[in-house]
């Protein structure tokens, strides 16, 4: 990379680092000014893009470190030797200049999902993406059709996926022979060294792209939103992962797309609690209730059903209803439905229910003392 006059231009100059920066600071440093000068938010700007192809080039160089290595012991683009990302139809930069714009989980590959660089045998698969679904309860007990919207990369309707301009096509790369590698020999002491690593020209594709299509910039995908409605089997809870194949980011210039994984999250029910299979009910019951026995129709997730409370029923007594529980995942059958009943004493009582309750003990044979003629009482009269 040189500039007007002939002098080649420092590449940590250019991100405005110091020779000595992190991996990091040279990465945020170049996601700020690709947002700067990119082609997009600088149209017809042709010293704008020029400096983004500048920029791009610089932290393709910067970020490898064995490439960055070479340029600090030359100082030279030449001893570097790479192709123009841009131009010639390489991958390099546009990772991390979709990472740039959509962060850490760009569906354009960088520190993205399952997408990665492939062999010589075709266009890279595209990214894995995750999405998370809430749910109500009775919706994960029975299960349900639950929409889920991503942000994820698309086929470009204008080239259909393959990057190139209309009435163009893609050429093979020169540099490697169209196998998308490149093979280095070199002498040692035990004779010569041969390595194989993918090609930098085409990014291991093959083929390199003379005239990008306009509106994918080559990469013969577009960011889009997606909705999909999931089938969500009955039984899942929270932490429960489905994968949908197919459904996630497609690959570059035609690469087959990677999988949706949705993550489930179950809200919390008013009434019920789930252990395993299993639903657990606490239900409050009144004092006289406990005492004298009730039925009542009790309201099941299926509907309701009879519930008959025996005379004498103690708090903390648990009730099950069979099959009224989650239904298993895999294999038939459903857990239970446990009712705990949980007896509550009034807080608060009438004179006229105060008197029933005292003649009530008396019937009983029950010694009961109110707190404002007990003990307590006498014990703070001793202290006036």
């Amino acid at each position: 990379m040189r500039t007007d006059d002939g002098v080649s231009a420092d590449y940590y100059e250019l991100l405005g680092v110091a020779r000595g920066a992190t991996a990091d600071e040279i990465k945020k440093a170049y996601r700020r000014l690709a947002r700067e000068y990119h082609p997009d938010t600088n149209p017809g700007d042709a010293e704008a893009e020029s400096k983004f192809k500048e920029l791009a080039r610089a932290y393709e160089t910067l970020s490898d470190p064995e490439r960055r290595a070479r340029y600090d012991r030359f100082g030279s683009d030449d001893a570097v030797n790479f192709g123009d990302p841009f131009g010639s139809g390489g991958m390099g930069g546009l990772g991390d200049l979709f990472d740039a714009f959509f962060g850490a989980g760009s569906p354009f590959g960088g520190s993205g999902g399952g997408g990665g660089r492939r062999g010589p045998s075709g266009p890279p698969r595209g990214p894995d993406l995750e999405a998370v679904a809430t749910l109500e309860f009775s919706e994960a007990v029975f299960g349900c059709q639950h929409d889920v919207t991503v942000r994820t990369a698309g086929a470009c309707e204008d080239c259909s996926g393959a990057g190139t301009a209309p009435g163009t096509s893609a050429t093979t790369c020169t540099d490697c022979g169209g196998s998308g590698e490149v093979r280095t020999v070199r002498q040692s002491m035990l004779g010569q060294i041969v390595s194989t690593q993918a090609c930098r020209t085409c990014g291991g594709q093959g083929q390199v792209i003379p005239s990008p299509c306009a509106a994918c910039r080559g990469e013969g995908r577009v960011v889009t939103d997606k909705t999909y409605s999931v089938d969500i089997p009955a039984g899942v809870d929270t932490g429960s992962t489905l994968r949908l194949t197919g459904r996630g980011a497609v690959g570059p210039r035609g690469g087959s797309a990677g999988d949706l994984y949705v993550k489930i999250r179950v809200e919390v029910d008013e009434r019920f609690v789930r252990h395993g299979y299993d639903i657990v009910h606490e239900m409050p019951i009144t004092m006289t209730q406990a005492a004298l026995g009730h039925h009542l129709r009790y309201e099941t997730l299926d509907g309701a059903e009879d519930l008959v409370i025996p005379k004498g029923t103690q708090t903390g007594r648990v009730f099950r209803l069979r099959g009224r529980g989650v239904p298993h995942l895999e294999g038939r059958g459903r857990g239970d439905l446990h009712v705990k009943v949980i007896v509550r004493t009034p807080d608060s009582l009438s004179s006229e229910e105060a008197e029933l309750l005292q003649q009530f003990a008396a019937l009983r044979g029950e010694e009961v003392t109110s707190p404002e003629g007990g003990l307590l009482s006498r014990i703070r009269s001793a202290f006036k």
